[in-house]
């Protein structure tokens, strides 16, 4: 993206969308520089709502309705597309040659394998697609939710296409970093799709097991912080993680299938009275999860790849 690109567009403007927005306008005033100035945010949202409360709080400059979506991408030389999975496909389907010559687009979706397999049917070779995912977010919703600061000190998972510009991904990553991610993991559409569906889709398939397995809801008078813990992404977006889970629908039951057999295993030394191998797993266990901790702790703004 060359320094005189300035207009940053939204599709969706919900918890990740206006976090986003928000985002680029506080980043945008505190540069100092040139390169992210942003002349202008536009955004579009199905919400008239969204988009007055949005334009009322200055985080952007317009707002259009669905129906002027291709008045708004000929005027963006930065999209994020904010929507649900196969909302987002969809978009891109639909808007191929509205999006204006040159822009740099990319989607927030938590599944990848689907958007990279039809690239060539949904984006112009003179549109700029990079395929990443923030790994933030929130257990509430909408854009009265946002809050830029959910990016703080969190993971970018990129997944560079061939036909991507080395300048964009370049400008891509500084924006990234400038907006709070620590960092910034390259990867396959795959592998993010293998991965993620245990760091973040088994998670939440738990969490919400748990809560549904309690035997009322007063039970929590008897909590001491585990239960809260484990069980806050509970509060989830049931539209929004049905599609997440079906669309990666093999490589989650793969990995919950691994987690049956390892909670089988436990249940079998507790009801066995097994104390020996019982303290030996859970011995194994804290090694695992303290090797995670250090691997977790990479310095600020490391990029690392898996592929």
């Amino acid at each position: 993206m060359s320094r005189e690109k300035k207009i940053f567009g939204f599709a969706g403007l919900g918890l990740m969308g206006g976090s986003f927005a928000r985002a680029i306008r506080v980043v945008s005033g505190n540069t100092g520089g040139q390169w992210l100035r942003a002349d202008s945010i536009l955004a579009l949202d199905t919400n008239p709502r969204t988009l007055q409360s949005a334009l009322e709080s200055g985080i952007i400059d317009e707002g259009f309705p669905p129906e002027r979506a291709c008045e708004m991408l000929r005027r963006c030389d930065f999209v994020f597309i904010c929507l649900y999975p196969q909302d987002a496909i969809d978009f891109a389907r639909k808007h191929r040659e509205d999006f204006k010559t040159g822009a740099i687009v990319t989607d927030i979706s938590g599944v990848k394998t689907a958007i990279t397999s039809e690239f060539p049917a949904l984006f112009r070779p003179d549109v700029d697609f990079i395929c990443g995912h923030p790994m933030a977010g929130s257990e509430k919703e909408g854009f009265a939710a946002s809050d830029w600061n959910i990016f703080k000190g969190r993971n970018y998972i990129l997944m560079p296409l061939p036909a991507n510009q080395p300048e964009n991904v370049r400008f891509f990553k500084d924006l990234m970093w400038k907006i709070g991610f620590t960092r910034i993991t390259e990867t396959t559409a795959g592998e993010h799709d293998r991965k993620i569906a245990f760091t973040s889709q088994l998670c939440h398939v738990i969490a919400s097991a748990l809560v549904e397995s309690a035997e009322d809801a007063e039970i929590t008078a008897f909590g001491g912080g585990s239960f809260e813990d484990l069980t806050r992404i509970a509060m989830i977006n049931a539209p929004l993680w049905t599609e997440l889970f079906l669309a990666n629908k093999q490589n989650l039951l793969s990995h919950i299938a691994a987690f049956e057999t390892a909670l089988l295993k436990m249940k079998n030394y507790i009801e066995e009275d097994n104390e020996t191998a019982l303290v030996r797993t859970l011995e194994q266990v804290r090694e695992k999860r303290t090797a995670m901790m250090r691997r977790e702790s990479f310095p600020h703004q490391k990029e690392f790849s898996t592929k």
